[in-house]
């Protein structure tokens, strides 16, 4: 796990990064530089600052008046820096390699370079809205505070994770669809080419699942597979609050203690079988944590009322790392390889505009939906304990099944031999 790759100090020789800074002042510099080098070339100046003045503006508002809202804070409150998040650069690693791939499998279809870069940006802001969307709306609570500021700042902080990869494909879906029907191109034909590389882009945005200690999957025996999170990371808070690394385990409305497991954590603390629960929660072991460091690295400690008795395990008590998970992030970054190279080679044995796009579609639902049975962040939904990706991939299934049926069914005069564009994946 690697969730920040770097962290941008707050200041440098005192004086801020941020905000009336550095940044800033090297915007400043950049405009005076650009301004003395068309001077001396003897171009329009002044008309080039009419044209651009509105950006350069808008840029510089964000440095001064959003940067420094967005910096992490010390165990003091004090701002440290801005993380750059490992989630956030394979997110973007991914994207490029998915145009990348788009853009060459495109010659190979006869579409021209410039549309597939044209209905790159469609995909990429519809993907990531949809993707954002979803997560928002399936997890409600975490973001409708009653802070306005805090609210806006929670949706839009996407890089550190909370995007759902069905809400990507509908969103971008949507968006390249809108897209195709304004410039009258060969729908079917456009999936094909794109779909395979969409999953190369999922398949390092699993990575940055991995890095960011996301998507975790079920708890598991120690093997060599099993992956082993550790303290503030989402797994070690989630097992953390259900006491699984207490040694306890509580009833759903954790307000009684079920059993404790002999010579546990819990055990030596005199907790009992069928004590009362009154207050139950994890915290930050500020009394741990480095002051230079940001608040979310602080390893987290836990705080609790149990049969009247007040106690509280910091981070030194508590082992270094979670118990064992499968390794849910890798396994679905392996498939999504797959899947992509394989559509890949399924490309050259099919001539029916569609159908690539269309198994495309139906193999990641069947692998998604076997997915959500190796993952353990996700509860069950409309009373069943199938998760809303698991009813979403079984709605793509019988969709993209149907499309497939009807596909083998019609003939269109548009069906190509691949002859157009030179040969490739």
């Amino acid at each position: 796990m690697r969730r920040t790759l770097l962290l941008i100090p707050h200041e440098i020789a005192s004086i801020p990064v941020f905000g009336f800074g550095w940044t800033l002042g090297l915007m400043v510099l950049a405009a005076l530089g650009i301004t003395a080098y068309l001077i001396s070339k003897r171009q329009d100046a002044v008309g080039f600052w009419k044209a651009n003045a509105l950006v350069w503006l808008m840029g510089a508002g964000v440095v001064t008046m959003l940067m420094p809202g967005i910096e992490l804070e010390s165990v003091t409150g004090e701002p440290v820096g801005m993380a750059i998040r490992g989630y956030g650069v394979m997110l973007l690693l991914g994207v490029a390699l998915s145009v990348w791939l788009a853009v060459y499998r495109g010659r190979r279809y006869g579409i021209p370079e410039e549309i597939m870069l044209g209905i790159a940006p469609w995909l990429l802001i519809g993907g990531i809205a949809g993707a954002r969307l979803f997560y928002v709306i399936e997890y409600r609570d975490r973001f409708f505070t009653g802070d306005a500021v805090s609210t806006i700042r929670n949706l839009l902080n996407f890089t550190e994770g909370g995007l759902v990869v069905y809400g990507s494909f509908i969103g971008g879906f949507l968006a390249s669809l809108f897209y195709v029907v304004r410039h009258k191109l060969p729908f079917l034909r456009m999936g094909d080419a794109i779909v395979p590389s969409l999953f190369i882009g999922l398949c390092i945005g699993r990575i940055g699942c991995l890095m960011n200690g996301c998507c975790y999957g079920n708890a598991c025996e120690p093997n060599w597979s099993a992956l082993h999170f550790p303290n503030a990371s989402p797994v070690y808070e989630d097992q953390l609050a259900t006491g699984d690394l207490l040694g306890l385990k509580m009833d759903a409305a954790r307000s009684r203690v079920e059993s404790v497991v002999p010579m546990s954590l819990a055990a030596r603390s005199g907790i009992e079988e069928g004590d009362r629960i009154t207050k139950f929660g994890t915290v930050r072991s500020v009394e741990v944590a480095d002051p230079a460091k940001p608040l979310e690295d602080a390893p987290l400690g836990v705080v609790a009322v149990i049969d009247g008795k007040e106690h509280y395990w910091s981070s030194s008590q508590l082992p270094l790392t979670a118990n064992p998970v499968a390794p849910s992030q890798i396994i679905s970054s392996i498939g999504a390889l797959i899947l992509s190279l394989g559509l890949c080679l399924f490309s050259r044995f099919t001539v029916r505009d569609g159908f690539v796009m269309l198994v495309g579609f139906a193999s990641y639902a069947v692998l998604r939906f076997v997915m959500e049975m190796l993952r353990n962040d996700e509860p069950g939904q409309f009373g069943t304990e199938l998760t809303i990706a698991q009813w979403v991939s079984i709605v793509v299934l019988m969709l993209s099944s149907g499309g497939l049926l009807w596909l083998s069914m019609r003939q269109f005069p548009e069906d190509r031999s691949h002859q157009a564009g030179p040969a490739g994946g």
